[in-house]
């Protein structure tokens, strides 16, 4: 894989029980780009994340993620490279990332402790982390039913930042939230994303397509596990091509783009 790419998957299919559900996908993501995936339930959104992380071994095609070839990392090799943190998941549900037991601001540093990362350098990282979503250090120090939903998450995206990854993969990320909440979402990975430039790339998963227009650089739509449209978050909203994406764009009253939108 060439260093411009971030992500890159080559005609990867996807088997679950002899059902086929993804169909040849190609991607590329480039360093500080934001792709976002749309699909309804079923169409395999999912699973391209798992696949990224290497959870899910595809039955044909390649996955190259942060210059490794995931499909050959096996047992140690394998666990070696998701501890590397050059790519993290964000759950839809936040709580499965923080632990109720203990304050938020351990959990987002859990990881830096087991790997034992000084001290000095784990509350750097930490701060940066919190800074760059947006949360107070007194508010981490909660636990984390004390916080909102959206905080919560918020929480999720920071302790996936402290390991400093070069890809973030984020799975429903705000489909959980209030409308309130979602907003604060957004608009904080849009920030991180104008902040880190090309230090962070990110794949964010979501049937939200109001959401993901407001955040991506590049629209990708899923449908029955194959890519159906795939090209500039703002062309893809203004003219969709795939009847599929129509269908999608017209279930949405209003649809805004930012300007943050990069071409």
């Amino acid at each position: 894989m060439t260093s411009n790419r971030v992500l890159q998957l080559d005609a990867v299919s996807v088997d679950y029980d002899k059902v086929r559900v993804l169909d040849g996908i190609s991607l590329t993501i480039r360093p500080g780009e934001v792709v976002g995936v749309v699909g309804e339930s079923g169409s395999g959104k999912t699973t391209l994340a798992r696949t990224v992380l290497g959870a899910v071994a595809p039955a044909a095609g390649q996955v190259h993620v942060a210059g490794r070839d995931v499909n050959r990392l096996r047992g140690r090799a394998l666990r070696r490279w998701r501890r590397s943190g050059a790519v993290q998941y964000v759950f839809q549900d936040p709580l499965r990332s923080l632990d109720p037991g203990i304050p938020v601001a351990d959990s987002i540093v859990e990881g830096l402790k087991i790997a034992r990362i000084p001290a000095a350098e784990v509350a750097r990282r930490r701060a940066a982390a919190l800074e760059a979503v947006g949360l107070d250090e007194d508010l981490v120090t909660r636990l984390p039913s004390g916080l909102s939903g959206g905080q919560r998450q918020r929480a999720a995206i920071a302790r996936a930042l402290v390991v400093e990854p070069r890809l973030l993969v984020l799975d429903e990320p705000v489909s959980a939230l209030d409308a309130a909440s979602r907003d604060h979402v957004v608009q904080a990975l849009i920030a991180l994303r104008d902040r880190r430039g090309s230090d962070l790339a990110m794949l964010v998963i979501s049937h939200d397509i109001g959401s993901l227009a407001a955040m991506s650089d590049r629209l990708v739509v899923l449908d029955h596990g194959q890519i159906v449209e795939d090209g500039p978050t703002r062309g893809v909203i203004a003219q969709p091509q795939h009847p599929y994406t129509q269908r999608l764009i017209a279930s949405v009253p209003v649809i805004h783009t930012t300007s943050a939108n990069r071409p």
